[in-house]
């Protein structure tokens, strides 16, 4: 394409002295295998229509050989066919271990925060998606040339911590924490915040005074708040580590509330000190970011002293700052936090970082109801828990592969390759419809689905020797594989340009599309095929089985041996 679009130029240039960005895509192919409408784009700065000028440019391209055909459609569409031979070759040209990436990122660093759970519950669905969304963000990032540092922004301190040792006091025990874990840690949780809920409508603060009490011991260091809290948080971190490995994602740094909190409270008090924080009457302290359109102030600290996640959030930017100096950072929550995160980098533009801030934000996941209607996945409905849903994913993967074949840990790969295709079935900011079904299905746009694809590739080069020498062969049959295979590397330019990981999930989708009509019209190495034919389309499946390696790999998702 960028050959096409280099000639294009040229031709544009020599006819008109004009330099213009050429554009070029994919049309029907009924119509070519690329058209541009540059034509129309020049009609003023050359003064002819765009049909006068589509015509110039098309003499200029029929003095090629690269082109079997060019024609105009409309008021100046140019649509070119090329040959599969010069596809071919091109494709040749360009192939190499690490077909795909690119290093527009010129080396720059890139923090990406991701899973960030609040370690008080269990890990549930409502961090799948930062998770997933957060891993192709960072393998994305490694791409396309950043340095990529990544952390796991643990919720572990505040107001969670002082409802865990309130409602464990309250309404648990020693037996139930040692046979239960991390479940009767979340019971507790639940539990107490219902309490807190009801006395507060019953006018009480009894349950609160004492959640607050246990808070500002921890702030203060005494030894029995810290207990609870290395104890507890123990607990919860080895449940975290365990999710995390289930679903293969994993951070450099796991750098907590906690861990700032301290460092929050002195960057408060220099806001302060420096009449950029306001201290109200209550002894809350406020920043105005009127300056940036907000009529409400960022609160950076409670009326008693306690830290918010403003007041974390702020040193972790000075701390990332001062020791990573990132080039970017892309937090990776959800859409109900847009507010808070527009407000938080307004904040930081007025305490000069111009580390470009970014929030990575989607939408939620959705499940169906019995009378077919939508709503957000919650534990009313069924699974919620991180690895109930895995182990009814793995259920399901045994029952569509149904062959005693399969090893185990193929069945892992098959459920955890449902669950994350099904994130990126569109733009991250849409919800999604979580059904077991559709997700699991062996026909249609999901991971099995994409997996099956590259698993029979697999298995066609296993069976068959193959010659690495040179053939002299046209490549027609194969032509519409080539072209998807050239488009792979923009595609994957612009899911890390756009943060957008569902753009390459889409593109391996159509290339098993085209890969199966492909294997439907043409015998790969069986009946009338000779011997340079056969080694000409083994060598073409051996770059479609990397390119769909490399691409379900930016997803997190791996390719099983057999299914």
């Amino acid at each position: 394409m960028n050959e096409i679009t280099c000639t294009i130029k040229d031709i544009i240039k020599q006819l008109f002295n004009v330099d213009i960005d050429v554009k070029i895509n994919r049309p029907d192919t009924r119509f070519g295998d690329f058209a541009t409408n540059v034509a129309m784009q020049l009609t003023k700065e050359v003064g002819k229509s765009s049909r006068e000028i589509a015509e110039k440019i098309i003499e200029g391209l029929q003095v090629s050989n690269d082109f079997e055909e060019v024609s105009i459609a409309g008021p100046g569409f140019i649509n070119l066919r090329v040959s599969a031979k010069l596809l071919a070759n091109s494709l040749d040209n360009t192939w190499n271990s690490t077909y795909g990436e690119n290093s527009d990122g010129n080396n720059k660093t890139v923090v990406v925060e991701y899973p960030s759970p609040n370690m008080a519950k269990p890990y549930s669905v409502g961090h799948l998606r930062p998770g997933n969304q957060g891993w192709a963000v960072k393998r994305l990032m490694e791409a396309t040339g950043w340095k990529v540092i990544t952390d796991n922004h643990l919720g572990d301190y505040g107001a969670p911590f002082g409802i865990w040792v309130t409602g464990f006091l309250k309404f648990s025990s020693e037996e139930a924490l040692a046979r239960d874990g991390v479940y009767e840690l979340g019971k507790v949780y639940i539990k107490t915040k219902k309490a807190l809920k009801e006395e507060k409508e019953n006018g009480g603060s009894e349950l609160a005074n004492e959640v607050q009490d246990w808070l500002i011991k921890l702030e203060k260091g005494d030894a029995i708040a810290k207990s609870y809290s290395q104890r507890f948080n123990k607990i919860s971190l080895e449940h975290i580590h365990n999710v995390m490995n289930r679903l293969k994602i994993s951070t450099d740094h796991e750098l907590g509330e906690a861990f700032f909190a301290p460092k929050g409270k002195e960057v408060v008090d220099k806001l302060l000190n420096s009449n950029v924080a306001t201290q109200n009457d209550d002894g809350s302290i406020i920043v105005s970011l009127d300056e940036y359109g907000f009529d409400v102030p960022l609160l950076v600290q409670k009326s008693n002293g306690a830290a918010l996640y403003a007041t974390t959030d702020l040193a972790t930017l000075l701390y990332r700052e001062e020791n990573w100096h990132p080039d970017k950072v892309i937090y990776c929550v959800g859409s109900e936090q847009q507010f808070y995160f527009s407000q938080l980098f307004a904040m930081a533009k007025k305490l000069g970082i111009r580390t470009e801030l970014y929030h990575l934000w989607f939408g939620f996941i959705d499940q169906l109801n019995d009378d077919g209607t939508r709503e957000k996945m919650s534990s009313r409905k069924g699974v919620v828990l991180m690895e109930e849903l895995l182990d009814k994913a793995e259920a399901k993967a045994r029952e569509v592969v149904k062959s005693d074949n399969v090893s185990e840990d193929d069945i892992k790969k098959i459920a955890l390759g449902a669950i994350k295709f099904s994130d990126f079935a569109a733009d991250r900011r849409t919800n999604i419809l979580f059904d077991w079904n559709s997700i699991f299905a062996l026909t249609g746009f999901s991971g099995p689905y994409v997996q099956y694809a590259a698993v029979r590739v697999n298995k066609i080069l296993r069976d068959n020797e193959i010659s690495l020498n040179e053939f002299d062969y046209d490549y027609k049959p194969e032509k519409n594989v080539i072209l998807k295979l050239l488009e792979y590397p923009e595609v994957v330019r612009l899911a890390a340009n756009d943060l957008e990981p569902h753009k390459i999930a889409t593109f391996l989708y159509e290339l098993a599309k085209d890969l199966n009509r492909y294997y439907e019209a043409t015998p790969i190495v069986v009946g009338d095929v000779s011997c340079m034919e056969k080694q000409a389309r083994l060598n073409l499946l051996q770059k479609v089985s990397q390119v769909f390696s490399h691409g379900l790999s930016l997803l997190g998702i791996e390719v099983p041996c057999s299914m």
